[in-house]
């Protein structure tokens, strides 16, 4: 059979354009270009702390982190009782905050009704936006009357152990309201409420990515819907309940509005939660700042690069925890 030219039907090579299109590369771009900004924004931070904190350590050597007295009159000058503060403050508040943003995160992506979901999440991330200084005013017209009581009967009951003691009588006819006020318990609860939507976002967003075939096959074996939160989505948020938590704990580190106003200052070295008195890195820094000698302003931005390394370190240890929680990591037999 005759088969005309034009029947023929020729083939001809497709335009192949290599590389990623040009939005997509303007876009990489783009984010390429903030990501080294910050880079360049944090290192110079962390140049000029560490710069000026050079000769405060020449001049004070380790007794700036072993002194508890902030006497620059007398030359004394030291951060362990404010290191000791703020490690305290931040751990109180972690120890809050933690089964309260656990139960939180694990109510909204587990049990809570499909129309409240979008509610309830936009309410916890609303509290991530109020300002540190709603956080205070809260905390020292509302909560601190109300927390003496829970001080006290802390101090009653448990004050044997040296954290829940405080220097007064528990017993006496009239009670010391005095000791109990502008404590780093109070401090503590007031940042747990602001740390607490930051690792319930965290905590939520990973328990979200729970593989829905395992937790359909721990349906299937029988189990509840409590058996399968507890074998299939906490196994598989581990890294990101730790992440969260070490993220909320970088956040209670740093945290000076709301310290500042309800933690009455002192420099003693104490581990007692619940007595009036304490300090933090970040307190001294915003009250020691405005009158300031050079000499003391050295001693200040060395302190605050003793905190951006401990933030810097907890933050790192924590994104670090975050990358490596990948789909059922933790649930594999």
């Amino acid at each position: 059979m005759d088969v005309s030219v034009s029947d023929l039907v020729l083939d001809e090579p497709r335009e192949i354009h290599p590389g990623t299109p040009k939005v997509d590369r303007i876009f990489h771009g783009s984010v390429r270009f903030v990501a080294f900004v910050v880079m360049v924004i944090f290192g110079a931070i962390r140049l000029f702390l560490g710069a000026k904190s050079v000769s405060t350590f020449h001049l004070y050597g380790v007794r700036f982190l072993t002194e508890s007295d902030w006497e620059p009159s007398l030359n004394r000058i030291g951060i362990s009782a404010t290191l000791l503060g703020t490690v305290l403050v931040a751990l109180t508040a972690l120890i809050i905050a933690f089964p309260l943003a656990l139960a939180t995160a694990l109510y909204i992506s587990e049990y809570a009704p499909a129309r409240l979901k979008a509610t309830l999440v936009s309410l916890v991330d609303m509290m991530a936006a109020v300002p540190s200084i709603i956080y205070a005013a809260w905390g020292f017209f509302l909560l601190m009357p109300h927390t003496i009581g829970v001080s006290h009967w802390l101090h009653e009951y448990l004050g044997f152990i040296p954290i829940f003691r405080v220097d007064t009588d528990p017993n006496a006819a009239v009670l010391a309201q005095a000791r109990y006020t502008g404590s780093m318990f109070i401090a503590g609860i007031v940042v747990s409420m602001m740390v607490l939507p930051i690792a319930c976002a965290v905590m939520r967003g990973v328990f979200a990515q729970a593989p829905p075939g395992e937790r359909e096959a721990a349906y299937a074996l029988g189990g509840t819907r409590w058996g399968m939160i507890r074998t299939v989505v906490l196994p598989f948020g581990r890294g990101g309940i730790i992440g969260g938590t070490m993220l909320g704990l970088g956040r209670a580190l740093g945290e000076t509005v709301a310290v500042a106003i309800i933690l009455s200052a002192a420099f003693d070295f104490k581990f007692r939660i619940l007595e009036n008195g304490g300090n933090t890195i970040s307190k001294l820094i915003a009250e020691r700042f405005g009158d300031a000698t050079t000499v003391q302003l050295a001693a200040l931005l060395a302190a605050g690069f003793v905190l951006f390394v401990m933030t810097l370190l907890v933050n790192t240890l924590a994104a670090i925890m975050i990358s490596r929680s990948r789909s059922g990591a933790a649930t594999e037999a």
